[in-house]
Parts: structure tokens; C-alpha cells; sequence
């Protein structure tokens, strides 16, 4: 007879026959199928071995079968939730994600690591400062559900970025950190008194049985900060050696498992040196450094998290004439919504009715309201004033600028800059050199005072802990970017802030990045009884259901003034706009149109070259000329001068003819100047002066400028640009403030100086600190109270760039 045994997973019958099994809890146990194998392995490999150790009943039905951990981890693969928080880009998926658990830069490196080599995934970047992971997937190669599980198995937590939750679950480890900081004050405090008794006893008589019972009450009163207090150190140390990469922990750890030990045999042998005064401030220092240096850290990222709070979670939608409120996440691309007066709004999209304006000044750093009317854009996040707008749904979630700028932000600072990596690199050799160096200088002073040993062993692993080294980069990163996405300038690649700091030239294209890259109207002649203002009016109200280019030249030139009712109207193809107002016929275009304007000459060279002349007449006779002509972006003059007056080298390359560029060229006092270029044209230059051992920061707009924009050491696109620009683009200029360029370039400067100040605080403290340690005219407190200040001072010299 066939023996028959039950599945551990089901409960259903096995036969002997069957050959699948799972190590389990410690034992190998015998499965009836696949499914339960593949179930089985999921459950054990994410660390969710308890589900067998702790169920007090075989499941009954197919969903209990699995765990709720895994079940809800399944539910991040559905479409409908995927919506809010993926951005598809082809075949490849796209989220952000929070990591709970993330305490170093070891963390990062692991996560790192770990993922990049599941197939599958395509990148993988992890931000310090914000603790956030923006990870690219193939979806037909592995389901999001599946990172997350990996995630989970180093140890960590993974889950959807929101800002809402991304706060909550910041506030849930600040007052975390708080309890451990609370607890290990609270045991430091008593142990330090109890502390000096025992140093001052030798002297005032105190007696050798009441030492004794001193030092037990120190070991009780040691016992929660040794346990709950230090248990994050004991954590990311425990996964650093687990996966081979040993971090700045683990020296922490040796200190005070060391220091603890060896505390712990003096007190039962009733003789020698206790530390529990020093481990218990060992540990309320190191809390309370992390804790200023987190608070710290989120302050520098504050203004990029502002960005991912101004989207409403709410909209409201019109069907006809009713109006619902819904999800933003159920909106669709041509769905109407309303933004009221000092609501925020909900979706990029163009407005259809009504006439307002909007703040876009945390979108761009703009702080002047923009006017907003029929057929302009809208983004989400931006505040509507005045009155009631209608829009039109071109983008939402992940598809609108605000997300855009997300992305474009979490990639610049997860993107590790050259100054960060030697960094790391710097901080793991010296880890591991501090582990040997500990090891000889163990067996040197063993060999010349045993008793001193521990002393000097615990002053030598607390003292040379390389956190502020750690720190040096990261944190004077995350302080600039701050301080420039607050002023509309956003860094989208790692390493421009570091390069930009070396620039020695900067070529600009001209059309749509020193001029507006669009016809603006200049000047308006009037040849009859009527006002320029008037003439205006007239025009705009002819031009306003006109598509021709010149046309909004009009309708933005007078400022939100009301139009006039327009009968009968037509659009000529080739010559311009005719229409009748107030019972008046009234013709808009070119000499052909309007004969009347024939052998008059307008003294056109006082303006661009390139400028257009759109006539205005009545049934009778010529009533006005409007010059429209590009026109210099505001301040772009100021921008070029400041930067020739740092002696740096600018020119101009452009595509457009010589005369517009020589024009613009002598307006703004740039002397090397290149018209008629072609993108290839344009890129063969920049290389030429690259090979003469110029850094070159390219300034452009459009798609014919992207390749010379990716060929630059660092590219600056105009964020009014297109969207292959911005892609191309090292540094995106959200404002129109064109002397932020030159703001950011200072910063660039100001933040290099900064960094090399932190790395060299950080190495003189080692170099100098160790030896002292190692000589033992260090004690292991004064070792504590060191390595702590070292990495307030970094984290603080790091903070002026904001």
C-alpha cells in the first residue's frame, strides 16, 4: 500500500511518489504540487516564514492559501492602481517608490545592487535625502509586485510614492527616532550619575561591595539603550555583513557589542572597567546626530516635496451641465473640469471658457500671476485667482508637467556625481583598512597593557566612524538642488551641479532661448483719426479665431482688454482677415489685402531683422501699421554681461539667417557669433571647441537643438522648450528669469566649495582623531562626543547653500 502523507502548505494528501518539498522552518516538508511549491518558495523567500510557524488552523479555501503580505503586494500589478503612480513609456514601465528602513548610504548601494540584477528592470535609482527609488521595467519580464517582494527580502519595505504618505510615514520614524533618542537619554543620564560615584570612589571610601552594586544597576540601566535604543545600528549592520558590503555601521556595532562584553565580565568578576556610561552615550550622541542630520536632510529636499503637494486629490468634472467631484486618478485626457477661484488645479489642460489668472510660481519660480484666457495652457498644481475656468484634460498624473518635473527631479539626485562616488568608494575601503587597523592595533597594546586594551579598541572603533565622509557629498547636493528648483531652476542629471562649477564658455542658440522664439508686436503707427489702443482692439478682435502664428501676437498684446463682436468674418489664405464690427468693414493682412498700404515705407531697419508689417484699413481708408517682429528675452542682455564679466567665453549658434543673428549678437555684446548653422554644423563647433579644452554649457530650445544640447559637457533647456529638449537637458530653466543662469552657476561654485571643505573636515578629523585613539589619550566618550560633532558640522556647513 502507498504511503500517503500531507501537504505542509494545503493540507491536501501527497503521494510518496511526488517530488516536491521546501526546507521549512529549519526542516525539509513534503508538497503536493507546483502551485504549493511556488507558493511555499515565495512566502519563505520574502521572510515570511512566521505565516507556518504562527497559523493555528490549515487553510479551507484556495485565498487563504496565500499570505495577506503577498496578496496585497499582487494588487500593485493592477492596472487601475498602477494609474496613479506609473508612467508607461513604450514597453517599459515606470514607478516611484518610498523605502522604509533606509539608513545609510550602504542601503542605497544594496537596494542598488540587488535589483539591477533581476531581469527585467532596466535602472534603478535610489535619492538619500528623500528615501525615495524610481525603478524602470519590463513588464513582460517581471511584474512590479516581484521588485517590491525583492525589496522585502533585504530587509526593507517598499510601497507607492505619495506625498501624503510619504509625510505620514516621516512623521511615524520621526517619532520613532524620538522614543530611542528618549530611551537612550534617559538610560545615559542614569548611568552617568551612577558613573561618577565609581570614578570619585576610589577616592571618597566608597566600598568595594557598593561598587559592586553600582556597576549591576549600570548594566540594568544600560540594558534599554543597548537594546531598543541601538537596535538601528545593530540592523543595517547586520545587513551590510549579511551581504558582504560592510557600512559605517559596523564599526558602531563591534564598539559596543565589544564594550558591552567586555562591561559585562568586570561586573561578574566583581573588578576592572565598566563602559556602560560611555556605550549609553556612545548611543544617545549617534541618535542624536542622526536625528538632526534626518531633520536636516528633509529640509534641504522641502522645496522639491512642495512640488508633489500641489496637485489636488479631488476634481471637479462637468457632463453637460452637471458638475461631479471625482478622483483626479479617474480622469481622462478630453474629460472638462472647473477650477474655481483659489482652487488648485487639477490636470494639465487648455482652457476652453473663462478668463483668470494663475500662480505657477512653485512650476516655474515666476512669482507674478499668469494671465490665463481661452486656448492657453494650464498645468497642474498651479493656483487659479480671479474667476471660474473651464479646462479642457490634456494630461494627468503621471502624463502633466508636475510629474515631469518629479521625474526629471528624482533623477538628478539619485544620479550619483563623480565627487559622491569617490566618496563612497573612500568610505568602504576606509571601513574595511579601520576593521584591520583595529585587529593590529588590538594585538599591539594586548601585548604591551592587556588592561587597557578594550579601552582603547572601543575609543578607536567610535572615533573613526566614517559617517561625516559619508555625509560630505550627499548632503551639500540635496542642499543646492533645494535652493535651486525654489528658484525655478531644476538640475535633472547628477553631475551638473559639479560640472557646471567648471565651466569656461557658453554658447547660446538664439531663436526661443535669447529671443522669444515667437512674433511680438513692437510698434503700431496709426495713419488715421483713431488710437493706437483702439487700432488693437480691432485687430485682436479680427485675429481672435485666426491660427495663423502672427495672430496671438495680437490677442497677448492687449493685456485681457475685451474684444469686439466680429460679423461675418473670413480668413484669407495668404494675405489675412477680413470681418465686420459695429456695422464697419474692416480688412487685417498684408499689402495685397489692403492696397491702400502700397508704396508706403516703414523704417524697418530700426527693428530685427525679420520683422513682419500687418496693415489695418476700413472701407475707406488705411487706418494703422503693426510692426511684429522677435524680440530679446527680458534680462538676456544682463545675463550675457554678467557672465563676460566673469571672463567666461560666450557666443551665439543659430540657424537663422546672419542679419537676425547680427542684430541680436551687437544688441547684447557677443562678439563670436555663427548663423545658418544646422544641428550637425552646430555640433562639429561645439566639439572643436571642446577639443581645445573648453567645458561648454549649451544653452538652447527645441528639438534641432538636442543633439548639440546632449554633446555639451552641460546642457540648460528653457522650460518653455519642447519635450525633447527638456529630455536632452542637464539643467531645465522653468522661470523666464534668464539671470538665474548665471545664479545657478554661483551656487555650482558656492556648492563645490562646500564639499571640498566637508571632505576635508572629514579626513583631517580621521587622520588627526585616530592616532590619538589608538595612542589612548583618547577615552571612548571624548570618542563619541567627536565622531558626532563631525557630522553636525557637515551637515550644518552644507545647509548654507540654501
Amino acid at each position: 500500500m502507498t504511503d500517503v502523507v500531507d501537504c505542509y502548505h494545503c493540507g491536501l494528501p501527497v503521494m510518496t511518489g511526488e517530488r516536491y518539498a521546501l526546507d521549512i522552518l529549519g526542516a525539509r516538508r513534503r508538497l503536493c504540487c507546483h502551485g504549493c511549491q511556488a507558493v511555499a518558495s515565495s512566502i519563505v523567500d520574502n521572510g515570511l516564514e512566521d505565516y507556518y510557524r504562527y497559523r493555528t488552523e490549515l487553510p479551507k479555501t484556495a485565498e487563504e492559501l496565500v499570505p495577506d503580505e503577498l496578496r496585497k503586494l499582487a494588487l500593485y500589478d493592477h492596472p487601475d492602481v498602477q494609474k496613479s503612480f506609473v508612467h508607461e513609456a513604450g514597453s517599459l514601465k515606470e514607478a516611484a517608490l518610498i523605502i522604509e528602513g533606509i539608513t545609510c548610504a550602504a542601503c542605497i548601494w544594496l537596494n542598488e545592487r540587488h535589483l539591477q540584477q533581476l531581469p527585467g528592470v532596466q535602472s534603478v535609482s535610489f535619492n538619500y535625502a528623500s528615501q525615495r527609488a524610481r525603478i524602470s521595467w519590463d513588464d513582460s519580464k517581471i511584474h512590479l509586485s516581484e521588485i517590491l517582494a525583492e525589496i522585502r527580502k533585504l530587509g526593507y519595505h517598499a510601497h507607492p510614492f505619495s506625498a501624503q504618505q510619504q509625510d505620514e510615514v516621516r512623521q511615524q520614524q520621526k517619532k520613532r527616532d524620538f522614543r530611542r533618542l528618549a530611551v537612550a537619554g534617559l538610560s545615559a543620564g542614569q548611568v552617568m550619575m551612577i558613573a561618577v560615584a565609581l570614578y570619585a570612589g576610589p577616592t571618597q571610601g566608597l566600598e568595594p561591595a557598593t561598587a559592586q552594586i553600582l556597576r549591576w544597576f549600570s548594566l540594568l540601566m544600560s540594558v534599554p539603550a543597548m537594546t531598543y535604543a541601538a537596535w538601528p545600528f545593530y540592523r543595517a549592520a547586520w545587513r551590510s555583513i549579511a551581504n558582504r558590503s560592510p557600512g559605517m555601521d559596523v564599526p558602531i556595532v563591534l564598539g559596543l557589542l565589544t564594550g558591552f562584553a567586555g562591561s559585562i565580565w568586570a561586573t561578574l568578576q566583581g573588578h576592572g572597567v565598566v563602559y556602560y556610561d560611555t556605550l549609553t552615550m556612545l548611543i544617545f550622541f549617534l541618535l542624536s546626530t542622526r536625528y538632526l542630520e534626518r531633520n536636516a536632510r528633509l529640509k534641504s529636499i522641502e522645496a522639491a516635496e512642495n512640488l508633489l503637494r500641489l496637485a489636488p486629490a479631488m476634481a471637479t468634472r462637468l457632463r453637460g451641465q452637471e458638475q461631479e467631484i471625482v478622483p483626479v486618478v479617474e480622469l481622462k485626457s478630453g474629460d472638462h473640469i472647473l477650477a474655481r477661484p483659489g482652487e488648485s488645479v487639477a490636470a494639465d489642460g487648455v482652457v476652453i471658457e473663462g478668463e483668470s489668472s494663475a500662480d505657477e510660481s512653485l512650476l516655474s519660480g515666476e512669482s507674478k500671476p499668469v494671465h490665463k484666457t481661452m486656448g492657453h495652457t494650464v498645468y497642474a498644481g498651479s493656483i487659479n485667482y480671479e474667476s471660474p475656468l473651464v479646462i479642457e484634460v490634456t494630461g494627468v498624473g503621471e502624463n502633466t508637467m508636475l510629474a515631469g518635473i518629479s521625474r526629471l527631479l528624482d533623477r538628478a539626485q539619485a544620479e550619483k556625481p563623480r565627487l559622491a562616488h569617490v566618496a563612497d568608494r573612500v568610505a568602504a575601503y576606509f571601513t574595511t583598512a579601520l576593521l584591520l587597523a583595529v585587529i593590529l592595533i588590538a594585538w599591539i597594546w594586548w601585548r604591551i597593557d592587556p588592561e587597557r586594551t578594550l579601552d582603547i579598541v572601543l575609543a578607536v572603533l567610535v572615533v573613526s566612524c566614517p559617517c561625516a565622509l559619508s555625509l560630505a557629498a550627499p548632503a551639500a547636493f540635496a542642499a543646492a538642488g533645494s535652493h535651486l528648483v525654489s528658484r525655478g531652476v531644476l538640475f535633472t542629471r547628477g553631475h551638473a551641479l559639479e560640472t557646471l562649477a567648471r565651466a569656461t564658455h557658453f554658447v547660446f542658440d538664439k531663436t526661443g532661448t535669447l529671443t522669444m522664439g515667437k512674433p511680438v508686436l513692437v510698434h503700431t503707427q496709426c495713419y488715421a483719426d483713431m488710437d493706437a489702443q483702439t487700432c488693437l482692439r480691432i485687430a485682436a478682435s479680427l485675429e481672435k479665431s485666426s491660427e495663423h502664428p502672427l495672430a496671438r501676437s495680437f490677442i497677448e498684446a492687449i493685456q485681457a482688454q475685451p474684444l469686439f463682436t466680429v460679423t461675418d468674418n473670413a480668413n484669407i489664405p495668404g494675405q489675412g482677415v477680413v470681418g465686420e464690427i459695429e456695422g464697419e468693414r474692416y480688412s487685417l493682412g498684408n499689402v495685397r489685402l489692403n492696397p491702400a498700404a502700397a508704396g508706403i515705407q516703414l523704417p524697418l531697419d530700426e527693428y530685427p531683422a525679420g520683422a513682419s508689417v500687418v496693415w489695418l484699413t476700413d472701407s475707406r481708408q488705411l487706418l494703422a501699421a503693426f510692426v511684429l517682429a522677435d524680440q530679446p528675452r527680458p534680462e538676456a542682455d544682463l545675463l550675457i554681461q554678467r557672465l563676460l564679466n566673469q571672463r567666461l567665453r560666450v557666443s551665439i549658434f543659430s540657424g537663422d539667417a546672419k542679419a537676425s543673428v547680427d542684430y541680436f549678437a551687437d544688441e547684447m555684446g557677443v562678439t563670436d557669433r555663427r548663423a545658418e548653422m544646422s544641428p550637425q554644423m552646430k555640433l562639429q563647433a561645439l566639439q572643436a571647441l571642446q577639443e581645445q579644452g573648453e567645458v561648454v554649457v549649451m544653452v538652447g530650445d527645441g528639438i534641432n537643438d538636442a543633439p548639440v544640447l546632449a554633446g555639451a559637457q552641460v546642457s540648460i533647456a528653457m522650460g518653455s522648450g519642447t519635450q525633447m529638449a527638456r529630455a536632452s537637458g542637464d539643467i531645465v530653466l522653468l522661470t523666464e528669469h534668464m539671470p538665474e543662469i548665471e545664479h545657478a552657476l554661483q551656487t555650482s561654485r558656492f556648492g563645490i566649495q562646500i564639499i571640498r571643505q566637508n571632505f576635508a573636515w572629514a579626513l583631517a578629523y580621521n587622520l588627526v582623531a585616530l592616532p590619538f585613539a589608538a595612542s589612548g589619550l583618547l577615552s571612548p566618550w571624548m570618542a563619541a562626543i567627536g565622531m558626532s560633532i563631525s557630522s553636525l558640522i557637515v551637515v550644518i556647513n552644507a545647509l548654507r547653500l540654501r
